[in-house]
């Protein structure tokens, strides 16, 4: 009988062992969200991750294949990391979390832009901040941002 490393088989299971500690998911947001692509980047996150704890989740990220890592050309000592295909499919979870986050904690403190996004359609918003990821944006930022998409660049942002 083959031995599994799993607890059990079960794809909720499955799913929470690559990203249900406390850090995956802030990592993949900051990514998806944010556009942070390198390890300074993360650092900086308001959550404070330590530079351990970080370098732990990026290679847990990497060896799950949710992740790639790639020197920077401009500093071949510096990594840039990115979301792979796989790594792209956890964006409906990552909006569903951050829908239900909004919704149901009272200290929320999302941008303003955030809450105008969640009254578009979400596929639309979806298939969009697909898009942005696969030209090298993300939702808040870059040319192709889902706020960008959705002409919401003139609402207040704390980003």
């Amino acid at each position: 009988m083959k031995r599994s490393d799993h607890k059990s088989s079960c794809p909720i299971n499955l799913t929470m062992e690559i990203i249900g500690d406390t850090w995956s998911l802030l990592i993949i947001r900051d990514m998806a969200a944010l556009g942070k692509r390198t390890f300074g980047e993360f650092l900086d996150a308001e959550e404070r991750i330590g530079p351990s704890v970080l370098t732990d989740r990026l290679n847990h990220l990497e060896r799950k294949g949710i992740i790639e890592k790639r020197p920077s050309e401009q500093d071949k000592r510096k990594f840039i990391y990115s979301l792979t295909e796989k790594g792209m499919n956890l964006i409906p979870i990552v909006y569903e979390v951050a829908v239900w986050g909004s919704i149901n904690q009272v200290d929320s403190e999302a941008p303003d832009v955030w809450y105008q996004s969640m009254k578009y359609d979400k596929e639309l918003v979806l298939r969009l901040w697909r898009e942005a990821l696969e030209s090298g944006s993300s939702f808040y930022n870059g040319a192709n941002s889902v706020v960008t998409s959705l002409g919401l660049d003139g609402i207040q942002s704390k980003v």
